[in-house]
C-alpha cells in the first residue's frame, strides 16, 4: 500500500484533546466582545469548524454585528486566554500521534497542519502536548489555518498550494487530510484530496465511514494509519 505524498493533519480530536479549553476561552472572549456576560452559547458548535466561522456564528447567536475587525480583536484576545485554560484542563495527547509525527519527520515525508485554529492557537495546543516541535510555524510553512478562510475547504487548498511551493508539483489527489469530523472529510473532498477519518473525537467510525471517508481508523495508533501515512 503506497502512502500519500502529502499528509495534512487536524489538531483537535485528531492529535490532541484539549478538554474544552478552547471552547471556554472562546466563549469568555465572545461574551466580553459582544457585551453579553450571561449570553447563552450552548448552541455554538465547534467540531470541524474554523475559529473565524465560530466567531461569526457566536456573534449571530448573541445578536452582535460581525465585522472582520471585531473578529480579529476577539481572536487576538482568545489566544491570550487559551494558554491559561490549557494549563487547567484534562488535556490528552491522542493515541499514536507522537509516533506518527516522529515517523513522518524521520522519513522526510511532506506533512503539515490543516486546522480550523488560528496559527498561534494551534501552536499553543500542540506545545501543551510537546508536539509543536514537529511542525514549522512561519508564514511559508506547509499548512492551512483559520486565517486562510472561514470555509474549511479553503484551508485545505491553501495547505496544498504551500506544499507545492515547498516541495514541487503535487496533485490534490496525492494528498490526504487526517481529521475526526464530517467537516474534515467534506473539506478534503471539496479540495480534491482523500480523507482519513480518525474516531478519536465526537464521531464514531461508522458515522465517519458513512460520510464517505476513503479510510477510517479507530486511532492513529492503528497500524493501517501508519502504513497509509508514512509507509510500512
Amino acid at each position: 500500500m503506497k502512502p500519500y505524498r502529502l499528509v495534512l493533519l487536524d489538531v483537535d480530536g485528531t492529535l490532541v484533546s484539549c478538554g474544552g479549553a478552547g471552547r471556554r476561552a472562546l466563549e469568555r472572549v465572545l461574551r466580553e466582545a459582544c457585551q453579553e456576560p450571561d449570553g447563552d452559547l450552548s448552541a455554538l458548535r465547534l467540531d470541524g469548524s474554523t475559529d473565524r466561522l465560530i466567531v461569526r456564528h457566536a456573534m449571530e447567536i448573541l445578536e452582535y454585528p460581525f465585522t472582520e475587525e471585531a473578529c480579529d480583536r476577539a481572536l487576538e484576545r482568545y489566544v491570550g486566554l487559551l494558554e491559561a485554560e490549557l494549563s487547567d484542563t484534562s488535556f490528552l495527547v491522542l493515541p499514536g500521534a507522537p509516533e506518527l509525527l516522529e515517523s513522518l519527520r524521520r522519513r522526510g515525508q511532506p506533512y503539515g497542519l490543516c486546522t480550523g485554529n488560528v496559527r498561534e492557537g494551534a501552536r499553543l495546543k500542540l506545545r501543551r502536548g510537546a508536539l509543536d516541535g514537529y511542525f514549522e510555524w512561519g508564514p511559508q510553512a506547509v499548512g492551512g489555518f483559520a486565517s486562510d478562510g472561514e470555509v474549511r475547504a479553503r484551508l485545505v487548498e491553501a495547505a496544498v498550494r504551500r506544499a507545492i511551493t515547498r516541495h514541487g508539483p503535487l496533485a490534490p489527489g496525492e494528498a490526504v487530510v487526517v481529521g475526526d469530523t464530517p467537516l474534515d472529510i467534506e473539506a478534503a473532498h471539496a479540495a480534491g484530496c482523500a480523507a482519513l477519518a480518525v474516531a478519536t473525537g465526537r464521531y464514531g467510525a461508522d458515522e465517519l465511514r458513512s460520510c464517505g471517508a476513503e479510510h477510517v481508523v479507530e486511532s492513529l495508533a492503528v497500524p493501517l494509519a501508519r502504513r497509509l501515512l508514512s509507509g510500512p
